[in-house]
């Protein structure tokens, strides 16, 4: 039975919640509502930042949150939607598609299954510790640029007018700047009255759950003042000749970038199902094909692109069947007194908007439940990004989870923690959602509101479910401003300068870390990916750098008795015996600083005859180690000097006795206390007549037997 149990733990880890009693039952019910009330409106932020409709933040916060609780192992950590991880999807698709459009939503659903994959991957195998190649400095440099990142991206839709897209995001928050003489002045009163209510509410009311009266107050607000006005027209309705032109450009282009994508997508079918029996000239060629048509697709997409921001800026007036550039209809031609602007284009017809833009139509119901298209070609281009979003959402919501069970002192587990968070992200993709990972802010309102299980999270996940059900119908008057009001406070709790101040002061190599990270993140943005990988790969060559150069201290008697570092207390040293201490394992990297600092030292001293190594610090010892020391040992010993170990591990010796080192060395070469080793070493030098009471190393009270 005791078997029994375990082996139903291990597959369904959420048995260990049971038996529930009331006062947990209670606790778990008011907490999943608690947490449910800031979910719904946060998702739906954190969605716009993914660039995906605001409604399929509902989804990523419906079945992802019950499986992660679920097959978790924190009993307080509530899984959703969350800004770094939005962000970084963002950035992993808008190369490859338009926002919001139904290829950049396929693309997000199979990320987000590609995510699932690899995290679950990782907890199975029981490698969660891979997740330590992104160091603490690394992540926190990226999240501070993060932070930054994501609170710019919102400023176009707090001021009512359009971002720019292109390949340097900086360039396009600077297109956003030159607009603000253009600002939409309503969109801006929405977006900051917001904010100011969430502050005050926060600082006043700070169990009021702030994040959702605002969206109560604002909805209502905009429903009751009209705060959309929407208008559609054919494109031959707009008067003036150059922005006709340009409306008919951009349907000429979109419509030679969808020709290039189907074209795209037959030659990639045709290499799916026919490439066992293609020629491998034809399959060279196929190949090439492909790669051309993507290059042509993404440039016309970019042309399109460009045309599409050049109409955005400009606003129209409208008499109900014709549309003027602002200040260009003709007197007394009876316009509504409204200024328009371009929302999108789609199929020759101009969606038009007057005021701010709102979430809109949201559909009601269950997310469409089914797997991805596995497509092997969309599967290369977002892996990458996929492996990077599933460590840094791990990372994420290990250290949530960590952070509450320092609270309730509960024990983690991180690999069954990778599991529950890998199938929350497969539940994610099934469900038509994108990446999500466990947040800190839900975690920290789930702690304070009294949840002791994860059925708080199953709890919540039903309150998402009822909403979809009953209440998205409430949800269309709800101003985007308003949601990037949200996504901008969220973020300011991810600055913390502190911690990369903090990493530099623990070690100049971690703030070098930090910085390269923080800077690359901005400076590769929108391809966040590329910033911390950057900053991985940095991290990872100064350690290596760090362990190539371990410290080496040449050691001399201190007036305590102890062996010190002869330089550092400036201290003489023994003309007799040079004493290393060296602090790092002896491996490939670093056999060569090991070998020049010995033969430095014995340059420095040419009258040693003895070399003590005291190997307290190392903790391994390689093949390209143990070469080493075999040549040092007869190197040495041509030229009259002896080698000498003390203090030396387990493990180093094991190495030492299975090579034949230690034979050849000598069983008497080898001992337990550098003061050991000394005795014995001054007991051969006295034999040739060596004062051992003069020498710098030798024990006070040794020296005052000698006076004796």
């Amino acid at each position: 039975m005791a078997g029994v149990g375990r082996v139903l733990r291990t597959l369904f880890p959420f048995v260990r919640w049971f038996p529930l009693g009331a006062g947990t039952l209670k606790a778990d019910l008011i907490a999943g509502v608690t947490v449910a009330l800031v979910l719904i409106p946060q998702s739906m932020a954190y969605a716009q930042l993914a660039g995906v409709p605001a409604y399929y933040g509902l989804y990523a916060a419906f079945l992802p949150v019950a499986v992660a609780a679920l097959w978790g192992s924190s009993n307080q950590l509530a899984t959703g939607p969350v800004a770094i991880v939005a962000l970084l999807t963002a950035a992993a698709l808008q190369p490859l598609a338009t926002a919001g459009s139904a290829e950049y939503i396929a693309y997000a659903v199979l990320l987000a299954l590609i995510v699932g994959v690899i995290q679950l991957g990782l907890g199975v195998l029981r490698l969660g510790v891979v997740v330590n190649f992104l160091s603490h400095p690394v992540v926190v440099g990226f999240t501070n640029a993060a932070a930054i990142i994501i609170g710019l991206s919102q400023l176009n839709k707090l001021l009512g007018v359009s971002m720019p897209k292109s390949d340097v995001f900086f360039r396009d928050i600077l297109g956003v700047l030159a607009q603000l003489p253009e600002t939409h002045v309503p969109t801006l009163l929405m977006g900051v009255g917001a904010i100011a209510l969430m502050l005050v509410l926060k600082k006043r009311l700070p169990r009021w759950p702030n994040v959702l009266v605002a969206v109560v107050l604002t909805t209502l607000l905009s429903w009751a003042i009209g705060y959309e006005g929407k208008l559609e027209m054919p494109a031959a309705a707009v008067e003036q000749a150059e922005a006709r032109q340009l409306v008919e450009d951009y349907g000429v282009r979109a419509a030679e970038q969808k020709a290039t994508q189907d074209r795209l997508a037959e030659r990639l079918r045709r290499l799916k199902t026919q490439r066992a029996q293609m020629r491998p000239q034809d399959l060279i060629a196929l190949r090439y094909e492909i790669d051309s048509l993507e290059l042509q697709a993404r440039g016309e997409e970019r042309v399109a692109r460009e045309i599409l921001n050049q109409l955005r800026k400009l606003q129209f007036e409208s008499d109900g069947e014709r549309l003027y550039i602002a200040g260009l209809a003709p007197a007394g031609g009876g316009t509504d007194g409204k200024r328009w602007r371009i929302r999108r284009i789609e199929d020759g017809r101009l969606k038009l908007v007057s005021g701010g833009e709102v979430v809109g139509t949201v559909p009601s119901g269950l997310p469409p439940f089914a797997l991805p298209a596995l497509d092997p070609g969309r599967m290369l281009e977002l892996l990458s990004a996929a492996v990077v979003i599933a460590l840094v959402g791990f990372m994420e919501s290990i250290s949530v989870a960590k952070a509450m069970a320092a609270r309730t002192r509960q024990r983690i587990d991180p690999n069954q923690e990778l599991i529950g968070q890998g199938l929350a992200n497969v539940a994610s993709s099934v469900s038509n959602a994108f990446p999500v990972a466990g947040g800190f802010s839900r975690t920290a309102v789930n702690m304070n509101a009294g949840a002791r299980t994860g059925l708080a999270s199953v709890i919540t996940a039903l309150v998402v479910l009822l909403a979809l059900m009953f209440l998205t119908p409430l949800l269309y008057h709800l101003p985007q401003a308003v949601l990037a009001g949200i996504i901008m406070l969220a973020v300011l709790s991810l600055f913390n300068f502190g911690a990369m101040k903090h990493a530099w002061q623990a070690h100049r190599h971690d703030g070098v870390a930090a910085g390269v990270t923080f800077v690359a993140t901005l400076v590769f943005a929108p391809n966040l990916d590329y910033g911390i990988l950057v900053g991985a790969g940095v991290a990872i060559v100064l350690f290596l750098l760090r362990r190539m150069r371990p410290r080496v201290a040449r050691l001399s008697r201190h007036a305590d008795g102890t062996l010190r570092d002869a330089h550092v207390h400036n201290l003489p040293e023994s003309e007799a015996i040079v004493a290393l201490r060296f602090d790092g394992s002896l491996y490939f990297a670093n056999v060569s600083y090991f070998e020049d600092a010995v033969l430095g030292a014995l340059a420095d001293n040419p009258k040693a005859r003895y070399v003590l190594i005291v190997g307290d610090g190392i903790n391994e010892l390689d093949a390209s180690g143990e070469e080493l020391i075999h040549h040092l040992v007869h190197r040495l010993h041509d030229n009259g000097v002896t080698l000498v170990f003390s203090g030396l591990k387990k493990q180093v010796l094991e190495v030492m006795q299975r090579t034949d080192l230690h034979a050849t060395i000598g069983e008497e070469n080898f001992f337990r206390t550098e003061d050991q080793a000394l005795a014995a070493i001054y007991q051969r030098l006295e034999a040739s007549g060596y004062d051992a009471t003069q020498c710098p190393l030798n024990l006070p009270q040794r020296k005052e037997l000698f006076i004796g």
